[in-house]
C-alpha cells in the first residue's frame, strides 16, 4: 500500500505551479461572489484536472524508459483517483445545470496532448511558450468561477480570464530571466541589463497598460490596475538587479509572494 501513496507521484514537484490554478480560481470566486454547490464541484474538477497531469506524466516517462516501471502502480492508482473526483464533479455541474462551463475544459486536451509529447521526447523542460499556454488553459477557471457564482453567463468574465492569464504569462517570463541571469559571471552594464530583460517588461509594461486602460473606461474596477502595478516594479526592478549566483528555489519563492500579493490586490481592487 506505501507503493500507491507516493507523493512525487500524487503532487507535482514543481510547487510554484499551483499558484497558476489558485490564483484564477480564487479571483473568479470572489468576483462571483457567491459561493455555492456548483462553486464547490468546480473546485474539485478544476484540483482534480490539475493534479492529475503528475501522475500522467510519470507514467509515460515510465513507459518510454526516463522511470522504472515500479512508478506504474502508483501512477495508475492516482490517475483513478483523480479520474474519479473528475467525473464525479463534472456530474455535479451537469445535474446543477452548468454545462456550458464545461466547454472551458476543450483546450486542455491538446495543450496536454502537446506536453505529454514533450515529455515523450525529453524536451519539456524551458518550453516556455506552452508554459504559457498551460497558464493561459488553467486561467479559464476564472470565468468559469465567475459564472457559477453569478449563476448565469457574463462576458465580463472574459476579461478576467484575460487578466489572470497574461499575469501568469509575465510571471513565468520574469521566471524566466531571472533564472538566467544566474549564469552571469560579471555584471553588464545597465543597457545591457535590461535589454536582457526586454520581453519580462514588455510583458508586464503591456499588462500595467491594459488594465489601466480598462479601468479608464469603467470595463473593470477603477483601481485593478494596482494588482499589475506590483509584478512591473518587480520586473523592473529585477531587470535592474540580476539574481546571480542566487538558487532556484529562492527566485520561485519570490515569485510566488508576488504572485499571491497579485491575487490579494485583485480581489480587493476588483470590489
Amino acid at each position: 500500500m506505501n507503493r500507491l501513496f507516493q507523493r512525487h507521484i500524487a503532487l507535482p514537484q514543481d510547487h510554484g505551479s499551483w499558484v497558476f490554478i489558485f490564483s484564477p480560481l480564487l479571483i473568479g470566486l470572489f468576483a462571483g461572489k457567491n459561493f455555492n454547490a456548483a462553486s464547490l464541484a468546480l473546485i474539485v474538477a478544476a484540483l482534480a484536472a490539475f493534479l492529475i497531469r503528475q501522475p500522467v506524466t510519470i507514467a509515460v516517462k515510465a513507459y518510454t524508459g526516463r522511470r522504472s516501471r515500479t512508478d506504474l502502480p502508483s501512477a495508475r492508482f492516482w490517475m483513478l483517483m483523480y479520474g474519479v473526483l473528475i467525473l464525479l464533479s463534472v456530474f455535479e455541474l451537469i445535474h446543477l445545470g452548468y454545462t456550458t462551463i464545461l466547454w472551458l475544459a476543450i483546450p486542455a486536451a491538446p495543450v496536454f496532448a502537446w506536453h505529454l509529447w514533450l515529455v515523450s521526447k525529453r524536451e519539456e523542460r524551458h518550453q516556455v511558450e506552452i508554459e504559457i499556454l498551460a497558464t493561459g488553459v488553467l486561467a479559464l477557471a476564472a470565468p468559469a468561477a465567475f459564472w457559477v457564482g453569478k449563476g448565469s453567463y457574463d462576458p465580463l468574465g472574459w476579461w478576467l480570464w484575460i487578466s489572470t492569464w497574461f499575469q501568469s504569462a509575465a510571471s513565468i517570463v520574469h521566471a524566466y530571466l531571472r533564472l538566467a541571469q544566474r549564469d552571469w559571471q560579471s555584471l553588464p552594464a545597465l543597457a545591457e541589463r535590461f535589454q536582457a530583460g526586454e520581453r519580462a517588461l514588455t510583458y508586464t509594461t503591456f499588462n500595467l497598460l491594459l488594465a489601466a486602460a480598462l479601468s479608464a473606461f469603467a470595463i473593470i474596477a477603477p483601481f485593478v490596475w494596482l494588482a499589475y502595478l506590483l509584478q512591473f516594479g518587480e520586473t523592473l526592478w529585477g531587470a535592474a538587479h540580476p539574481a546571480s549566483g542566487a538558487k532556484p528555489i529562492a527566485i520561485g519563492m519570490r515569485q510566488l509572494l508576488v504572485s499571491i500579493l497579485f491575487t490579494v490586490v485583485f480581489v480587493i481592487t476588483w470590489h
